[in-house]
């Protein structure tokens, strides 16, 4: 197996960013077309520059002979519980379709918990779409439990 390096998004790294979560996206007609329209939209480059300003969020490519092939954000969660520890959270986990089944996204995601590890976080979390099952299989594989039932309210 190629190993990934793993870098820092810019934001020339948006466009590829967004494809590839489009690829796996499950949102159906809520999830607008991608097209250069779309792509150079400003609102996606005033997002990355917010996400890119709080030190807590960090967006992740993953490269592979230079070129990227996979894509998540990683925030660290402050809270109460357990004195005061830090969650990590994984957000928008991507790894590009024909990379799938290779042990890429394994490689991706092992070493996210890893930042979160190093960064003082005491657990990992993410929320995966219910009609995602071979995702499901993929994070259970990876030691991630089901343990709580996640809720959304589109505003």
């Amino acid at each position: 197996m190629t190993s990934l390096t793993f870098r820092d998004a810019t934001p020339a790294d948006i466009p590829t960013m967004l494809i590839l979560g489009h690829a796996g996206d499950s949102r159906g007609a809520a999830t607008p077309p991608l097209d250069h329209s779309t792509l150079t939209d400003p609102r996606y480059r005033a997002a990355f520059d917010a996400i890119t300003a709080n030190p807590d969020h960090r967006l992740i490519v993953a490269e592979q002979n230079g070129e990227i092939v996979g894509t998540l954000q990683i925030s660290f969660i402050p809270g109460l519980p357990n004195f005061g520890t830090k969650r990590g959270m994984l957000e928008n986990v991507h790894i590009r379709a024909d990379q799938r089944g290779t042990g890429l996204g394994s490689q991706m995601v092992r070493w996210a918990v890893e930042v979160c590890r190093a960064g003082g976080c005491d657990m990992v979390q993410l929320t995966s779409n219910k009609v995602r099952t071979d995702a499901h299989r993929f994070y259970e594989k990876l030691g991630f439990k089901k343990s709580h039932e996640g809720f959304k309210l589109a505003l």
